[in-house]
C-alpha cells in the first residue's frame, strides 16, 4: 500500500459512531485515500471491510489486508456487489462524501480552480462525460438548471448565458479558461465562494452525485442489520439535506409519517440529534474539514 494521502475527517467521531466490534461486517462506501478504512480495520478482528471507490487512484492505494475487499465501483451499486460476496446485511455503513484532498491537489483532475488543468472532474475516468463536455455542449437551459440546483448560484441564468456566448467564440477546455469566462459574473466580494459553487455544480453533474447518493441511502436501509449504524459525513447543503431527511424520516423530502396511534414512523433512530462538526484542533490541523458535518443513525 502507498502512504495514505487523505487525512480522515472527524475520524474519532466516525469510528465511535459506527459502534464497531471484532466480528463486524462493515462498508466504507468512499475509500478514497484509505484513512477511515485503516481506522476501521484496526477495530476489527475476524470482521470484514467492504470498501467501494470508482477512482483508479483509490484502487492503487488499497490496504494490503485479507479482511479488506476493495470494490472499484460507485457506491450506488453497494447492494449488488455485496450480494456477489453473499453478504445480505452488514453491521455498519460509512461514507465520507467529500472529494479527496489528493484529487483537489492534482491539476489534471480538474476539480480545483486553483490550478491549470483540463476540465475533467470525473471520479470514474472511464466515464464518457467530463466537465468540458457539459460546459461546451449542454443547452443554456440545462446549464442554468445545474448551476441553480447544484451550485445554488443566484445569478445562474446570467452565468449560463455568458458561458454559451463565450464558448461560441472559443471552446472552454481548461479550468483557467472557465475561470476567465465567468469572471464577468463573479462577485468580487465572494469570488472564492462563487467559483467553488460553479465547480461544485459541474462536479455533481459530471458524477451524477445526487442520484448516486439517493440510491446509496436507499440501499443502505435495506442491507443494514437491525441495530446497525449509518454514518455519513457531508460537505454541502444539498447532500446534507438529503441525509438529514432520510435519517430522520426515511424519505428524502423530510415528510414525517405517523402510525395509527400518532407515533412518528421512521426506520432509523437518530444517534446524534445535533449534527457533529470538527473541533477547533481539527480545523487548525486540516482546514478542508471546515464544512464537514457528521450524522449518525441506527436502524430500528
Amino acid at each position: 500500500m502507498s502512504e495514505v494521502y487523505h487525512i480522515p475527517v472527524l475520524a474519532a467521531e466516525s469510528i465511535e459512531g459506527m459502534n464497531l466490534f471484532s466480528e463486524a461486517d462493515v462498508v466504507d462506501a468512499t475509500y478514497g485515500g484509505g484513512g477511515h478504512s485503516k481506522l476501521i480495520i484496526d477495530q476489527l478482528g475476524k470482521g470484514r471491510l467492504f470498501a467501494f471507490d470508482q477512482d483508479e487512484d483509490a484502487a492503487g492505494n488499497a490496504l494490503n489486508d485479507n479482511r479488506l475487499y476493495f470494490i472499484r465501483h460507485n457506491f450506488r451499486y453497494i447492494k449488488n456487489f455485496l450480494n456477489y460476496y453473499s453478504v445480505n446485511q452488514v453491521d455498519a455503513i460509512f461514507a465520507d462524501l467529500g472529494v479527496s484532498s489528493h484529487d483537489f491537489d492534482v491539476p489534471d483532475r480538474g476539480f480545483s480552480f486553483r490550478f491549470e488543468g483540463n476540465l475533467d472532474m470525473r471520479m470514474n475516468q472511464n466515464s464518457n462525460t467530463d466537465a468540458a463536455k457539459i460546459v461546451n455542449e449542454y443547452q443554456e437551459e440545462q446549464l442554468e438548471r445545474i448551476f441553480r440546483m447544484f451550485g445554488e448560484i443566484r445569478n445562474s441564468k446570467h452565468l449560463a448565458s455568458v458561458i454559451c456566448r463565450k464558448r461560441n467564440e472559443k471552446p472552454i477546455k481548461t479550468t483557467i479558461q472557465l475561470k476567465e469566462v465567468v469572471a464577468e459574473c463573479t462577485p468580487r466580494a465572494i469570488e472564492h465562494k462563487f467559483l467553488a459553487q460553479v465547480f461544485q455544480a459541474l462536479r455533481i453533474e459530471v458524477n451524477e452525485e445526487m442520484d448516486a447518493l439517493q440510491e446509496f441511502l436507499m440501499a443502505s436501509l435495506q442491507i443494514l442489520k437491525s441495530g446497525g449504524r449509518l454514518v455519513v459525513i457531508t460537505y454541502h447543503s444539498l447532500e446534507d439535506r438529503l441525509c438529514k431527511n432520510f435519517m430522520k424520516t426515511g424519505n428524502f423530502e423530510g415528510k414525517v409519517e405517523k402510525d395509527f396511534y400518532g407515533n412518528i414512523s421512521s426506520p432509523f433512530k437518530l444517534v446524534n440529534r445535533k449534527v457533529i462538526t470538527p473541533r477547533d484542533e481539527e480545523l487548525k490541523a486540516n482546514n478542508r474539514s471546515r464544512s464537514a458535518k457528521l450524522r449518525i443513525a441506527e436502524k430500528i
